[in-house]
Parts: C-alpha cells; structure tokens; sequence
C-alpha cells in the first residue's frame, strides 16, 4: 500500500509539471513580426525616431536602410523589402514597370536647403539666377560681383566655390533638379530633372549624410540637403529667391506653406516652386511606396496587416506631432485623409486589409 501511495504522488506531480509546461507555452507570445524597409536618406531621422518609438509601443521590429530613393525603388521591385521609402513619386510611366501595382503614402513633408560652408557670412541670399550660375558652374568665386550686388554690405571672401551633388540615385536630387527645371531656362534644356543627373560641374558624396559632411568639411562649399542634416550639423543655409520673389529661410511654417494647393487623390505631386508668398519653394512630400496587393512572394497575411497597421499609425496625428522634433512639417489633414484612404486600398488575396 505504502508503495501504491508513493507511485500514485509521482504520477500526480509528473502531470502537474507537464500541465504547467503547458500553461507555460499557451502564454508565450506570439513571434514578433519584422517589416524591412530602405530607401531615402531625406527622410531618414524622422523614420529612424518614429520607427523606434513604434517598436517599443507594439513590439513589430522595423529596420530601415538609407540607401537612396534609387535604391528603396530598386529593392521594391526585387520584392526584397516589405515596403520602399523616396523623395521621388513614380510617374505613369515608372509605374508601368513595375511587377505589380504600387500605391504612394506622403509621410511628411520636407525641405531641400542649400547648404554652404563660409564663416562669418550668414543669411546669404540666393536669386533664381545665382543659383542656375553657381550650380552651372558660370559662378566660380564667393566673391563675384553678381552674389556681392545680391548681397549688399555682406564681407564676402576671394575664394573658390565648391559645388557638392549627389553620387547615388537620390530623391533629394529629384526634389532640387524639378526646381531647378522650373525656374532656369538653361537647366531645363542643358541638365533636367531626375534622381541621377550629368552635372555640369560638382564633387559627388553618397547620400545626405556624405553631402552634409562633405560641405561641413569644406570651406568655399555649396550643396543641397534635407534640412535637417544641415541643423544636425549646425551648417548655413541660404534664404531662397521664392515665386513671390520673396527670400525665405526653411522653416516648418515656410514648408507647410508650400502644401497649401490642391493635393491629388494619389498623392503624387511636386511642391516646388508654389505660389504662395510664404512659401519656402524647394519643398516636398516624403512617400512610402508599397504593394497594393500584399500576397506575394510566400508574405504572410499576418505580414501585410503588420505592415499596413504601421502605415496607418505613420500617418496619424500622434505619428504626425513628432515631425517638428526632427524639422520636418506635418502633413496637412487633408493629406494625412488621402494617404488614410489610399491604404484602406490595400489587400491581401483581394480584400481589404483594413476596415474602411
């Protein structure tokens, strides 16, 4: 008997420790979801704070590679990433080329500064045709009677100018080129606009950081960046010659002005050069681009609504009240509803994957 009792207890604790395991399993948490995503360098310290602050909150890890807009369009087409980030919308014809149909999400919006290395001369100046002649090469010396009479009283040094562009496919360059086109006859007929261009004169640096580091390191310098590599780094920025023929220094309100115009459906629209007699004119939206079908290459469900739940957080107004930390301006509330709207679009084997 006593042996009986002995064996009955370890039969008892065996299913008490298996039922515990058990119990144990069921409230382990389900695995994390990673959504992988690249492109844009513009946009780059706003997805980086964002990004972070959206892990800690839900547990879906992100990583983001700053790559270029060339490269986040590339790595989209190879359907390597979950989702692709450029300065640059597809137009219809890019769009074509594409394996399947994309949609545009704006994120925020930014400006695209001229960025200068001179000590001791602040708020430069820069008219239409200075810069069609300093980014042209026309324009060689700071010193040069045409900046001097753009900025009277203003100690200007017998030095060379050291243009900076952009080495890799960059939407940055698409957003400066498209304002470029629009204000200088000669650049619209002798360079264009694009995310890789054939400059007529400049040193080339990868991405924003390379500009912005190339120009803080270089006296006589001049290049154009996101805005906030150049506050980051504490580097000059020139007031811009606007449509109103206003000088206007980039700031959040001088951005968000540039939006201030009838936004399309899809969201794909070039800012620059608006009308508006506040506006900072080389200013643009930031887009996501994604799939709109989200079954393919083996995605789970699970991935895809991961992913488009991010994206409908990205344009909220708690993700959109963050953008000012970092210098850039929130999308207006019309377009946050159009980017809303335009993932409500968004499916998985044909059907919506958020409510409407």
């Amino acid at each position: 008997m006593k042996q009986l009792v002995i064996i009955m207890m370890a039969v008892l604790v065996l299913y008490s420790c298996g039922n515990k395991s058990s119990k144990n399993e069921s409230r382990k948490p389900a695995s994390k979801i990673t959504l992988t995503a690249a492109g844009a360098t513009f946009p780059m310290p706003y997805y980086n704070m964002v990004f972070s602050q959206y892990t800690q909150s839900t547990g879906t890890q992100l990583t983001y590679g700053g790559i270029g807009s060339g490269g986040g369009i590339r790595s989209l087409t190879d359907k390597v990433i979950d989702f692709g980030a450029t300065d640059a919308f597809l137009d219809d014809s890019a769009m074509m080329k594409m394996p399947a149909e994309i949609v545009h999400i704006p994120t925020v919006l930014g400006a695209v500064v001229i960025a200068y290395n001179l000590p001791g001369v602040d708020s430069l100046k820069l008219s239409n045709q200075l810069l069609e002649d300093i980014f042209m090469g026309n324009v060689k010396k700071w010193n040069d009677p045409k900046i001097k009479s753009n900025n009277p009283g203003m100690n200007l040094p017998d030095l060379a100018i050291t243009v900076v562009v952009r080495s890799d496919g960059s939407g940055t360059t698409h957003i400066f080129s498209d304002y470029m086109t629009k204000i200088s006859k000669a650049w619209a007929e002798k360079v264009g606009v694009g995310k890789s261009l054939q400059w007529p004169v400049g040193m080339g640096a990868k991405g924003n950081p390379g500009v912005a580091g190339t120009i803080s390191q270089t006296q006589g310098s001049i290049g154009y960046i996101g805005s906030e590599y150049a506050f980051a780094q504490k580097i000059q920025t020139a007031k811009v010659q606007n449509s109103a023929g206003n000088y206007i220094a980039p700031t959040i309100a001088s951005v968000s002005a540039a939006a201030q115009t009838e936004i399309p459906a899809d969201t794909r629209i070039m800012l620059t050069n608006p009308a508006a007699a506040d506006a900072y004119p080389i200013s643009g939206f930031t887009w996501i681009i994604l799939y709109k079908e989200q079954n393919y290459n083996n995605r789970s469900k699970d991935q895809a609504l991961a992913t488009v739940k991010f994206l409908d957080w990205l344009v909220s107004a708690q993700a959109q009240a963050e953008a000012e930390k970092v210098h850039y301006s929130p999308l207006p509330a019309g377009t946050a509803e159009k980017a809303k709207a335009i993932l409500r679009t968004v499916t998985y084997d044909g059907q919506p994957l958020l409510n409407q």
